[in-house]
């Protein structure tokens, strides 16, 4: 957008901060190959756009924002005389895409300096050639210094994930190693009493009932109610007082296997009524392996789903099987992120889910999502780690008009005040020197802000800190962006 174009004195521009050690002579250059506009209130420039000029405000108001979402956001209000912004960056030429990086309007009648891009470059190199190299350095040092550790910090998380990962599947792994070698012991014992019972003189009729217990009691096993602690206790006690009083030996080993099978003594009545009472003993030893192989191959069944289960949450955390962007279910990729991190998160931290489950699929990158959700758990944990180890995360999804909502709340030590406004800076953390790189929170922004066209934002206290992430609900257009 072009202004009223107006005269432009060397000795007003030569008060500008900016200007003010300049000679007579160069003051002269900028207003030959400059010009002084005056622009009314409403845009000066749009975030996006080519960066043509670099703008010096003589007199009025100028608002920069940046767009985040379908929302304009304020940056910087000011009627301070000499503020600058536009095209800072000319001097990099093509080594970097010459673009606004945000939005510039007036809110009244306002004067600028303007210098053309390309002049703005080539005074910078003339004139200041040292300040130059030193910006170069420091521009592209910035830069490189964040890739090298922003990879660093998915390494770092990488490595977090993977330990917590294994440790998650050697439970379920060692449990169903357990079972397996346990299971061999156990059948290799009911060879034996079939063995046994098959040199007894038991005729067809005994055997058939045997038979039909044996499936009988394989299916109760399948169907076991789950009893609490104190119902448990009393039904051993009682199976132990039934097996006794029945002449079977060494009943209070037998008890809790067939209680955690679901037998009663009801079932043992009909097993005693089946069998002659010299046989009663054989038959329950008989029957007591049938449960245990049983219980043995539903314990390996549990571990190996589990073991299933971890492997389908590493997928889906990973993303590594699907598209980058598509429709997804974002309590699918919490609950993913939730497991991958179960063992960082550990258990003296108690994981509430208060989820919306009527919310839509909505349109995203899940794997650089639940990048964003495992940097924001970490560092939940790790206030709460801060505050005695112990506490609650509350993971809350909500709709917020036309956007979905993912609230991250920690019981930990809360952010300082004077920190607050810094959090999102690359390179800031508050974390001890080698425990953290400071770019989590600036990755998380980059990829809802300018991957989703979300927003994030954070409320802290002692005790009660929430970081939320608003999303759309509904794909963004780019040109909107």
């Amino acid at each position: 957008m072009s202004g009223q174009p107006l005269p432009c004195a060397p000795q007003e521009i030569g008060s500008l901060f900016l200007f003010e050690k300049l000679t007579p002579e160069q003051l002269g250059r900028l207003c030959a190959e400059g010009r002084v506009e005056q622009f009314e209130p409403g845009p000066v420039y749009t975030e996006g756009e080519p960066a043509t000029c670099f703008y010096v405000m003589l007199e009025g108001t100028v608002v920069l924002y940046r767009r985040v979402g379908g929302d304009d956001v304020e940056v910087t209000r000011t009627s301070q005389r000499g503020v600058y912004a536009g095209s800072m960056q000319a001097y990099l030429g093509d080594r970097v895409r010459q673009v606004y990086n945000n939005s510039m309007r007036v809110t009244e009648p306002t004067r600028f300096f303007v210098l053309p891009a390309d002049t703005f470059a080539g005074i910078m190199q003339e004139w200041f050639p040292m300040a130059v190299h030193l910006l170069e350095g420091l521009f592209f040092g910035s830069k490189n210094t964040q890739r090298a550790i922003g990879q660093r910090e998915r390494l770092l998380a990488l490595g977090s994930l993977s330990a917590g990962l294994t440790h998650e599947l050697n439970n379920p792994a060692a449990a169903a190693v357990r079972a397996t070698a346990t299971l061999r012991e156990r059948v290799g014992k009911m060879r034996h009493k079939l063995a046994v019972i098959a040199q007894g003189s038991y005729s067809p009729e005994v055997m058939a009932n045997l038979i039909d217990l044996q499936e009988r009691t394989a299916e109760r096993v399948a169907k076991a109610p789950t009893l609490s602690p104190l119902e448990a206790s009393d039904r051993e006690d009682a199976l132990t007082d039934w097996l006794d009083d029945h002449g079977i030996p060494d009943g209070w080993r037998i008890a809790p296997a067939f209680v955690q099978a679901g037998l009663d003594e009801d079932w043992l009545d009909q097993v005693a009524a089946a069998v002659d009472e010299e046989l009663l003993p054989s038959a329950v030893g008989w029957l007591n392996y049938t449960v245990e192989t049983e219980l043995l191959m539903d314990e390996i069944n549990d571990s190996t789903a589990r073991i299933s289960h971890l492997v389908d949450a590493a997928k889906q955390y990973s993303q590594l099987d699907r598209a980058p962007f598509q429709n997804a279910d974002v309590h699918e990729l919490l609950d993913s992120t939730l497991l991958m991190l179960s063992g960082k998160i550990g258990r003296r931290i108690k994981v509430v889910k208060d989820y919306d489950r009527t919310l839509p699929r909505i349109p995203a990158y899940p794997a650089e999502l639940n990048q964003v959700w495992t940097n924001l758990i970490d560092n939940a944990v790790s206030a709460m780690n801060s505050a005695g180890g112990e506490g609650t995360l509350t993971v809350r999804t909500a709709r917020d008009h036309d956007r979905l909502l993912v609230e991250f709340r920690d019981t930990g030590v809360g952010i300082p005040a004077e920190d607050r406004g810094r959090i999102f800076d690359p390179f800031f953390t508050t974390k001890p020197v080698g425990e953290g790189t400071g770019l989590g929170l600036d990755i998380s922004w980059r990829i809802v802000v300018n991957k989703h066209h979300g927003s994030i934002q954070a409320e802290s206290e002692p005790g009660d800190t929430r970081f939320q992430v608003l999303l759309p609900l509904t794909a963004v257009e780019e040109e909107s962006a």
